[in-house]
């Protein structure tokens, strides 16, 4: 019986494009891959039957320019169709800069359980400050449930390097699977907002072979999530 089959979407911010589809060739299961603006355009039910689960590395809703960032809003033909996705069941996976995707869409952030905010922005009636990044950072990762099947394989404690975030959480909506060491202080961050003005990028150290067991989490994780029947949207 063939493994899973993944659709890869990407764009939007940059990435270790060679290392990273170098971890996806290693993965159980085959991939297509299809880039942004694109994809948003094919995100229909009928069209997504032929993969298992979505996985998404891109970052739509967010043009930068001269004088600062714009945030377009997505069409009322998407937003009816990823609803109508995740209705159905359909698997998703949301990687990294993913978690900045479609500011001005409230339901995005609802779905992932949080928002990236490259500027200050007021949320739910609150003014909050934009977020934070910070490159290289070691620590140690905790595996929480080591019952999950989203973790099997993974060690109970292990170590890896690589860009954290400081973002707008939605604790009470989410189930944490890892947690990690780091101290968590605004002043430990860089802000977003200076990353817009002087066009900063960043490198990602995750996806290189000497975190194979990262490999493992994230391929037992696509696996889950092809079989399994998101809660909050069933």
């Amino acid at each position: 019986m063939p493994g899973p089959h993944f659709l890869i979407i990407t764009k939007g911010h940059p990435f270790e494009k060679g290392a990273f589809f170098e971890m996806l060739d290693e993965l159980n299961g085959q991939y297509t891959h299809v880039e942004q603006p694109l994809a948003a355009s094919i995100l229909a039910p009928e069209l997504m039957r032929p993969y298992d689960c979505l996985v998404f590395y891109d970052m739509p809703g967010i043009t930068f320019e001269p004088g600062g960032p714009s945030y377009p809003e997505p069409s009322q033909a998407f937003k009816t169709q990823f609803l109508a996705l995740l209705n159905e069941g359909k698997g998703m996976v949301f990687l990294h800069h993913a978690i900045a995707g479609w500011p001005s869409w409230p339901e995005y952030r609802n779905i992932i359980g949080g928002q990236f905010l490259y500027t200050p922005r007021r949320l739910d009636a609150i003014e909050v400050q934009d977020s934070g990044y910070r490159h290289k950072v070691r620590h140690e990762i905790s595996v929480v449930d080591p019952t999950h099947p989203i973790v099997d394989g993974l060690p109970s404690r292990f170590a890896m390097t690589d860009e954290l975030y400081l973002y707008e959480v939605d604790e009470p909506s989410i189930t944490p699977l890892l947690t990690s060491d780091y101290t968590f202080e605004p002043t430990h961050f860089y802000s977003a907002a200076a990353v817009v003005q002087r066009g900063l990028m960043h490198s990602n150290d995750g996806w290189t072979p000497s975190y194979r067991q990262q490999y493992r989490g994230l391929d037992q994780t696509l696996r889950q999530q092809s079989y399994l029947l998101p809660s909050r949207w069933g």
